[in-house]
């Protein structure tokens, strides 16, 4: 029993330390391209091992700032400020506590899945957009529409020297995983931002570098007016998008690690209340709002991790490393930041999806458009706007898609016609039912059955009415006009 302890004990603490050498320089571009002090990445990264590792929900699931919201905390630090964050958070924090406590965590796994594939595209657009300025030391333009046309003129402004660095540094991400041994010792992320940062302090290149202020600096407690913005209307909006956004990916997360291992299943709404509970110390101590992210996780369970320790641990390498050599983080150029969120962002667009999309035109093209219309929307406007036209989308298409009704005729000559409806008839389709039942001759007799009905909405029982009473005769016995 002992050496199985040992063993456990030896297989989370190499996890641990393979998961810190990816969290990282994560960490610190998330939070660069987020617009705030590096230090907040890793604060949220040392909050997401040490508390939210350390509760119950999922065992193998590694949290901290994830690339999926840069774009939200972007535009909300860019309305609100800096020192508005941890108020944010902390409210998101609170309503996921809330959402856990009702054991609401599992009906995140009822969201269609068109609009998260179209939300994680909108977002790896913007995000790929806005590091593509990056990658040269340019400063972005804001809103994701005005990213994508400033792409047009941004050749002639880069830097070639840090774009020559963020090259180099995409190149070794994209290579370095086919050495399967390499990869298995090191990380790619550590390896390429590690090459780049040691090849610009050698040659001495003149390129845009990580800026540390320390720890304690970046960490600023809310205050008493910050916390009075929450009555707000824009800001109320903005806390409950941090909360659904933060809580979907973390439970699509957590669906997707249960996949690559054998061991304990999350408890979703136990997870829900560890995440919340998270941001809102986040959100105390003015950090970037946490996720689970499945970089992470997938690295987690690759090294072999066993149970919760490894991603406690994680967070316990990230304090010591933030706390006792701080200055290393100078010499990271911010290129090669920006090419390692170009390659992350690339992987949040479903690119099989895409590839498969001809085939999932002809046989799902409500889905195609639920994607394509989410992920514009997101581009075009906000994370938030686009998620709420996605999901509204997805309603309206799932509303058509089981509304569906069927008019059938029998002429039993003398006696008349019988008309029975079947399906569901609800106003979507209630054209489509007058129309089959406005074509019927007006000298029959007509008998109107709807006991083949599933489901009949006011609208349409009041125009069957109205139908029956224009021909001068009623609805007949055995006739549901009911809800």
């Amino acid at each position: 029993m002992r050496v199985l302890r040992a063993r456990v004990r030896k297989a989370d603490l190499f996890a641990s330390l393979v998961v810190f050498l990816v969290a990282l320089p994560l960490c610190v571009g998330v939070a660069i391209a987020s617009g705030v002090p590096t230090e907040l990445g890793l604060v949220t990264g040392i909050v997401g091992g040490l508390v939210a590792g350390a509760l119950p929900g999922s065992s193998l699931q590694v949290s901290g700032p994830a690339a999926g919201l840069t774009v939200l905390v972007y535009e909300a630090v860019h309305r609100y400020g800096v020192g508005a964050l941890g108020v944010l958070v902390f409210g998101a924090g609170l309503v996921q506590l809330g959402l856990g406590m009702l054991r609401l965590g599992r009906w995140f796994r009822a969201v269609s899945v068109a609009v998260v594939q179209g939300m994680l595209a909108g977002i790896g657009l913007v995000l790929v957009a806005g590091q593509m300025y990056a990658l040269g030391d340019v400063t972005a333009p804001g809103g994701g529409l005005g990213k994508l046309t400033g792409l047009v003129s941004l050749p002639a402004l880069l830097d070639p020297v840090a774009l020559s660095v963020g090259g180099a540094t995409m190149a070794v991400l994209l290579l370095w995983p086919r050495w399967k041994r390499g990869a298995r010792l090191v990380p790619a992320p550590l390896v390429a931002v590690g090459l780049a940062a040691a090849v610009t302090g050698v040659f001495g290149l003149e390129v845009r570098r990580v800026e540390v202020r320390g720890l304690l600096d970046a960490v600023r407690l809310p205050e008493a007016a910050d916390v009075g913005r929450l009555t707000e209307v824009g800001v109320l909006g903005t806390v409950v998008a941090f909360a659904l956004i933060a809580s979907a990916e973390s439970l699509f997360s957590a669906a997707a690690v249960d996949r690559l291992h054998d061991g304990r299943r999350t408890d979703y709404d136990r997870e829900l209340i560890a995440q919340g509970a998270g941001n809102a110390v986040c959100g105390v101590l003015g950090a970037l709002p946490m996720t689970a992210v499945i970089v992470r996780s997938a690295a987690n369970v690759q090294a072999g991790a066993e149970t919760k320790a490894s991603r406690v641990l994680h967070g316990v390498w990230l304090l010591l490393f933030t706390v006792v050599v701080p200055g290393v983080l100078g010499v990271i150029p911010v290129a090669a930041l920006a090419a390692l969120l170009v390659h992350a962002g690339c992987k949040l667009v479903p690119v099989r999806e895409v590839r498969e999309v001809r085939g999932l035109w002809r046989g799902h093209r409500g889905e195609v458009v639920v994607l394509v219309v989410t992920a514009t929307a997101i581009v075009v406007g906000n994370l938030f706007e686009g998620v709420l036209v996605g999901l509204a989308l997805a309603v309206a298409k799932t509303a058509w898609d089981v509304s569906h009704v069927h008019v059938e005729t029998e002429d039993r000559g003398e006696a008349g016609l019988v008309v029975r409806v079947l399906g569901h008839a609800t106003f979507l389709r209630l054209p489509k039912l007058l129309d089959a039942l406005e074509a019927l001759p007006r000298d029959r007799e007509v008998r109107l059955e709807l006991g083949g009905l599933r489901h009949l909405d006011h609208a349409c029982a009041a125009a069957l009415e109205g139908w029956a009473a224009g021909r001068g005769q009623a609805l007949t016995a055995g006739v549901g006009v009911g809800g």
